[in-house]
C-alpha cells in the first residue's frame, strides 16, 4: 500500500466522487481509477460501490475512510518532525473551532505568523464541542479549540483545559440594561434575542437564562455565528457572545454588558493522543501559552 493510493482514496471521498477528485488532484481519471482498483486488489475488498457514474461507499470503504485520514496525519508528522530539525515548526495545520473560540485562536495565528512563518494554520469552523472532537477524532482536523460546559470526550483524545471564558450581553446601540456595571438575568426581561441554533455552547445558556427569567422572545435564529452582531446592531435583538468578541463589539458601536456574577464556560484544547506535526505542537503550545497568560492577566 502507498502513501498515493490513501491520498487518492481520501480524495474521492472528501470530493464526493472520482471525477471532482481527479479534478482536485489534478491527475487523470482513468490514472485514479487503476490506483484505487490496485489498492482494493492489494486489499481484497470493494472500497466503492460503482453505480452508474457515482460511486458511493461500501462498508468496508466506511471503515477505512477515517483511518486513512488518521495515517496520512502520522506520514505528515514524521515528515514534518524531519523538515523542523534545525529549521523551526513549518508546515500546514487544520484547525476545527466553534466561534467561541475567537480568543485564542485568532491571537495564535498572529503569534504563529510573527515566530513561525512557516507555518500554515487552516482553520474549520464547527457548530459545537460534539462537532469539533468529531473533526479531530475521524482524522479531518489535527487540533481543535472549543467551549463546552462539560470536559469533551473520545477515543484516543488528549483534552487540555484553556481558560474559562466569559459570556457577555451585547445589544443595540442607545440600549440601556439595568442599573450598574453588571446585569442580573432579571434584567433581560422582555428583551428580544439573536440567537444561535440548538446544540451550541451560546444556545445552551441562552435557553437556561430564558427558563429562570420567563419571558426572552426569540427575535431571530441564525446558523451563522458571524451574522449575530450585525443583527444587533440592526436592531433586530440583542446576543449573547463570549469575551473574545468583545473588542469588535465595542469597535462597531454596541453596548456591551457583563453579567454579575459572571457567566463563564470552560474552553478547551483537544487532540489525537498520536503523534502530531510540528506545525500542530507549534498551534497548540502556542494556544496553551497564550491561555496562561490571559487566565493570569485576568
Amino acid at each position: 500500500m502507498e502513501r498515493r493510493q490513501l491520498e487518492y482514496f481520501v480524495a474521492i471521498v472528501e470530493h464526493g466522487g472520482f471525477t471532482h477528485a481527479a479534478r482536485a488532484l489534478r491527475v487523470a481519471q482513468p490514472s485514479l481509477s487503476r490506483a484505487i482498483a490496485k489498492l482494493e486488489h492489494e486489499l481484497g475488498v470493494e472500497l466503492f460501490h460503482r453505480v452508474g457514474r457515482n460511486a458511493v461507499l461500501s462498508s468496508a470503504g466506511e471503515l477505512m475512510a477515517d483511518r486513512a485520514r488518521l495515517v496520512l496525519r502520522d506520514f505528515d508528522a514524521l515528515r514534518a518532525a524531519a523538515r523542523a530539525v534545525g529549521a523551526g515548526p513549518v508546515g500546514r495545520v487544520d484547525v476545527a473551532a466553534t466561534s467561541s473560540a475567537l480568543e485564542p485562536v485568532i491571537g495564535v495565528i498572529a503569534e504563529l505568523a510573527r515566530r513561525h512563518p512557516g507555518v500554515l494554520v487552516s482553520t474549520s469552523s464547527a457548530r459545537s464541542a460534539a462537532e469539533v472532537v468529531a473533526l479531530v477524532v475521524r482524522g479531518r482536523c489535527e487540533v481543535g479549540v472549543c467551549g463546552s460546559a462539560e470536559r469533551p470526550a473520545g477515543p484516543g483524545l488528549v483534552v487540555h483545559h484553556l481558560r474559562d471564558e466569559e459570556f457577555l450581553v451585547v445589544a443595540p446601540p442607545g440600549s440601556e440594561i439595568g442599573t450598574g456595571e453588571g446585569i442580573r438575568p432579571g434584567d433581560l426581561k422582555g428583551m428580544r434575542f439573536v440567537v444561535t441554533p440548538p446544540g451550541t455552547a451560546v444556545r445552551a445558556l441562552f435557553d437556561r437564562l430564558a427558563v429562570s427569567v420567563g419571558d426572552v422572545p426569540i427575535a431571530a435564529e441564525v446558523a451563522d455565528r458571524s451574522v449575530v452582531l450585525p443583527m444587533v446592531l440592526a436592531g433586530i435583538g440583542a446576543g449573547l457572545m463570549p469575551d473574545g468578541w468583545r473588542d469588535a463589539a465595542d469597535r462597531a458601536g454596541a453596548r456591551v454588558y457583563r453579567f454579575a456574577p459572571p457567566e463563564r464556560i470552560p474552553q478547551w484544547l483537544v487532540h489525537r493522543s498520536g503523534p502530531l506535526t510540528a506545525a500542530a505542537q507549534a498551534f497548540a503550545g502556542a494556544t496553551l501559552s497564550r491561555a496562561a497568560a490571559l487566565v493570569t492577566r485576568t
